[in-house]
């Protein structure tokens, strides 16, 4: 019976870019100068594990190019070549173009043969063994679109050893080599296949035979197969047990039997030999087996299906809810074939036990699609490493808070905002060493980013320490652009809220990497669209900290309803500070600033909701009516109701997906009668306090720009 392997191909997929995070965040932990062992096991793990995926689904230009990585990293952690900051960004690069391989390839687009082409000649340079002009001219890949040229075979490596004689192999597999259910045996006879074998086992490693454990292996074994065949299908012979075993192959001497008496020359050769098939099999063209599979296995071409992965725990606790489900159902079942009116307060018992259920297995179904924000993180560090590194900067980057948990529809669209302000972070805000000297600071700068939950939020700040934003050259650009009328007095935080204004900058010349004006606009509406706010706080000299505050979940909320003339409305309870009946002795109104309400030690600004959304109210004097105080980041809020009614969970359904984004209207939600009730947006109803947007928001060709 065949097995449809295309159906693990999107797992493959998954686990592969799994892999090269790991990789990629394993590369930028080591110090060259003591580079951790055990780090360096894991990248090349996981580089080892892309291979023999790769292999297993016949994407040979993968498996050849993570072949090279592999060998680099072998020689890395045997110590057979030193651990440089260069050997570090050519593995980053080949880390790069690996993933784009697996993106082109998953969304059955072409390679980039160029790049792969640079990526392996780095990487053959790394291994001391630049490609030769032959070699080269051999690649030829940038338009060469030619054939498969058999690639969708085992090895992939189209090269002979250069002896021409056979290959000389080490083999000294780890003593739970067995354990792990490989038989020297099997691949000695799978090495006889290929040729001629010679075997000598070495017993030097044997203990006394008092001590010999049988379900150890203690022996190691020199071979030379005689045979035309490419070190890649001798490797391939060992696939599954090079993790498990120390392995060592050198071309044989075409006259005689003894290993290549230059043991790193030997090796390196064997390499050099590849660039010209491992970037041909690159090529787009490189086999429509390959792309029928990766058509098979993606989500429709071009898509990528979502899935995620989900702790045990999460999964044990569903199981055990959805039994009390059960047993409650049951119960509420015998009531109803046996109700009397003496078994009433029984009935009314179940059903709030039958309530209680049903909240906990929401709450529970909710938190499967909880993620840890590491996985937002991930690539912030390497964003900062090269970012710096470009701009000849020095950053202390430090992450916290990284297994805060967020929806899974938020962490993907917040990725490419925290890209943006980190970057932005390295470029505009962290000064050059020299200058963080003059200024007395030390010549490292710090950027952390922080995720915490705060309310029912969660809160992600991304903080540095360096020049921060030069408030009054912001302000004078504003006035210049017609922003800000000469003459009126702003407040800090409506200053440096400018920064999210279209092209506006304190930054003289855009860079390459950020621009503060440049996309912040972006930034600020992706997080609005995920009905979170955007705030910045910053001292000139001393540093910029932006805060993010985004909701737990996109789908369900708790909320207060209350009436404005015919319509209802809801305020997440999160937000909610305290309800009163209005003491009209405390208003007051303010000149161009509308009327204010004392209350405790302050005054709060107050919003007429049915003058905010064109509605007729049943109450338009203040005094003895009803207001809610409301609260977003410190900033309270009066919002003037007709009637209060019930608080409940209520279902999020988005405006902007079915008509047009509203300013001050966060979503909508069907109520159990069956009408439409708004879900207010009290950052949005603030801004709009302040004199803000009021009109819907409709999207123009500039709005599909990416934020990053």
């Amino acid at each position: 019976m065949s097995v449809d392997l295309s159906q693990f191909l999107q797992t493959f997929f998954e686990e592969s870019f799994e892999g090269l995070d790991t990789m990629e965040s394993g590369l930028l932990e080591l110090d060259p100068e003591r580079p951790d062992p055990e780090t360096l096991n894991n990248v090349f793990r996981a580089a080892h594990s892309i291979k023999g995926g790769a292999g297993t689904f016949g994407l040979t230009a993968v498996s050849d190019f993570t072949h090279r990585m592999e060998t680099l990293l072998d020689r890395l952690r045997d110590g057979q070549q030193a651990v440089t900051p260069d050997a570090v960004n050519v593995l980053l690069n080949a880390v790069d173009c690996l993933r784009s391989m697996l993106a082109a390839i998953q969304s059955d687009q072409a390679l980039d043969a160029d790049a792969i082409s640079t990526a392996q000649r780095q990487l053959d340079e790394q291994l001391g063994q630049t490609p030769t002009g032959t070699a080269s001219g051999a690649s030829g890949p940038a338009g060469d679109t030619g054939g498969d040229r058999g690639s969708a075979g085992g090895g992939g490596d189209a090269t002979p050893p250069s002896g021409g004689g056979g290959w000389w192999i080490r083999f000294e597999p780890q003593p739970h080599l067995f354990a792990t259910g490989n038989d020297p045996r099997r691949l000695f006879l799978a090495l006889q296949d290929l040729g001629e074998l010679e075997v000598e086992c070495d017993t030097s490693g044997l203990p006394p035979f008092e001590q010999l454990d049988p379900e150890t292996c203690q022996l190691a074994w020199t071979l030379r197969l005689y045979a035309d065949v490419t070190e890649a299908a001798v490797r391939e012979v060992f696939e599954w047990v090079e993790d498990d075993a120390r392995l060592e192959i050198r071309p044989l001497e075409a006259a005689g039997t003894e290993p290549a008496a230059a043991a790193e020359g030997g090796a390196a050769a064997a390499v050099a030999a590849e660039p010209a098939a491992g970037a041909e099999a690159a090529a787009p063209a490189g086999g429509e087996g390959r792309k029928s599979a990766a058509r098979r296995g993606g989500a429709g071409g071009g898509g990528s299906s979502s899935s995620i992965r989900v702790d045990t725990e999460k999964i044990d606790a569903l199981i055990d809810m959805v039994g009390e489900l059960v047993i409650t159902q049951s119960m509420l079942s015998q009531i109803g074939k046996e109700f009397t009116a003496e078994r009433l307060e029984e009935l009314q018992d179940g059903l709030a036990q039958l309530e209680r259920n049903t909240r906990e297995l929401q709450e529970n179904v909710m938190r499967i699609r909880m993620v840890p924000i590491s996985f937002a993180y991930s690539r912030l560090p390497r964003i900062v490493h090269d970012t710096s590194r470009a701009l000849g900067k020095a950053v202390d980057f430090q992450m916290e808070g990284e297994q805060t948990e967020l929806d899974k529809t938020v962490m993907e669209k917040i990725i490419d905002p925290l890209v943006h302000l980190v970057r932005n972070s390295v470029d505009h805000g962290i000064e050059l060493p020299e200058e963080r000297a003059a200024a007395g600071k030390p010549e490292t700068g710090t950027i952390t980013i922080e995720a915490y939950h705060k309310g029912g939020n969660i809160i992600i700040e991304i903080a540095d320490d360096g020049r921060g934003i030069n408030r009054d050259k912001l302000l004078g650009k504003a006035r210049a652009a017609g922003l800000v009328e000469d003459g009126s007095e702003l407040a800090d935080e409506q200053i440096y809220d400018l920064i999210f204004h279209p092209g506006l900058s304190t930054h003289d010349q855009a860079t390459e990497y950020s621009g503060r004006g440049v996309g912040m606009d972006v930034v600020k509406r992706n997080v609005r669209s995920l009905s979170g706010n955007i705030h910045v706080r910053s001292t000139h000299g001393q540093g910029t900290t932006i805060t993010i505050s985004l909701p737990l979940t996109l789908s369900i909320l708790d909320g207060q309803l209350f009436r404005v003339g015919d319509q209802t409305y809801i305020i997440p309870l999160v937000s909610v500070i305290e309800s009163l009946q209005v003491d009209a002795s405390k208003v007051s109104r303010v000149t161009s600033r509308g009327e204010v309400y004392h209350w405790r030690e302050g005054y709060v600004p107050i919003v007429r909701l049915h003058e905010l959304f064109d509605t007729e109210p049943v109450r338009r004097e203040l005094g003895g009516g009803l207001m809610v105080i409301v609260e977003d980041e410190d900033t309270y809020l009066g919002v003037f109701v007709d009637d209060l009614l019930d608080q409940q969970q209520v279902v999020i359904k988005s405006l902007e997906a079915n008509y047009l984004q509203v300013p001050g209207i966060a979503g909508a939600t069907i109520l159990g009668d069956g009408t439409v009730a708004l879900i207010l947006d009290i950052a949005g109803l603030i801004e709009m306090s302040r004199g803000g947007r009021r009109q819907p928001y409709i999207p123009d060709r500039e709005d599909s720009d990416e934020a990053a």
